[in-house]
């Protein structure tokens, strides 16, 4: 069954009203016809509403909700990606696949080995594009809410931020000791919302990973190879999503 998002004020009573690129994606793309049924999510109170095409205009779609259930598609616990800037388009894959695995929010953060230089008209564009590309995920990956790309931080920024998060690691190629990490992730708890540190290209500067570790943050190992940066965050997040998943 086919998902859309909507703002909350386009769910009302018994009716659901779609607009904007949805209205053409659902007549024209595929090609769906009055009486289908289709689910709806406001991508906040995690909530699914199961819905039958009542009218199809040339701006909005009319529907009827028909039942509203529980979403049982997100992790127990919120979990961060706080991700060092890569060269050339490898963000988007990043944001779309930490989407899939169920990540809460993707930071953007500016280390001292990024190569990457935005200016502020570049980051608000890329940023917005970043945000429709979780977005198109979400849907995708049928999540109940639509994660947010924050906008682009300093890696100190990025640090104090993480605090939202009780257990916060930072998977680095110098850590030793595959026994600590598989300990540390058989412990995590439904309730324990997690911050993940990758870095860029050509890692962590050693005293950004003395920064971190000063403020409470694990270093831990993810195996003896050297991974990509867009590889070592969907590594981390695929064992805590593994952990996690109820």
């Amino acid at each position: 069954m086919y998902q859309f998002f909507v703002e909350p004020d386009q769910i009302r009573q018994d009716r659901v009203v779609i607009t904007g690129d949805d209205v053409n994606h659902i007549k024209n793309v595929l090609r769906m016809r009055t009486g289908e049924e289709i689910v709806v999510r406001n991508g906040s109170d995690g909530r699914e509403y199961h819905c039958s095409i009542m009218e199809l205009k040339e701006k909005e779609i009319i529907c009827e909700l028909l039942d509203v259930s529980e979403c049982g598609s997100e992790l127990p616990s919120k979990v961060y990606l706080f991700q060092g800037l890569p060269k050339a388009d490898k963000m988007e894959l990043i944001i779309q696949k930490a989407v899939e695995l169920g990540v809460h929010e993707i930071i953007p953060v500016v280390c001292r080995r990024t190569v990457v230089k935005l200016d502020e008209k570049k980051e608000k564009n890329k940023q917005q594009r970043w945000q429709n590309i979780a977005q198109a995920a979400a849907k995708q990956s049928k999540r109940g809410m639509i994660p947010q790309v924050k906008n682009v931080m300093s890696f100190q920024e990025a640090v104090t931020y993480s605090r939202c998060a009780s257990l916060r690691l930072i998977p680095y190629e110098l850590a030793e000791g595959m026994n600590k990490t598989r300990e540390i992730m058989s412990q995590l708890k439904p309730s324990e919302d997690v911050a993940v540190f990758i870095g860029p290209e050509g890692g962590f500067d050693p005293e950004e990973i003395e920064k971190a570790v000063a403020a409470g943050i694990e270093p831990i190992t993810l195996g003896r190879r050297i991974l990509r940066t867009e590889t070592a965050g969907m590594t981390a997040l695929s064992i805590i999503m593994y952990h996690l998943e109820q």
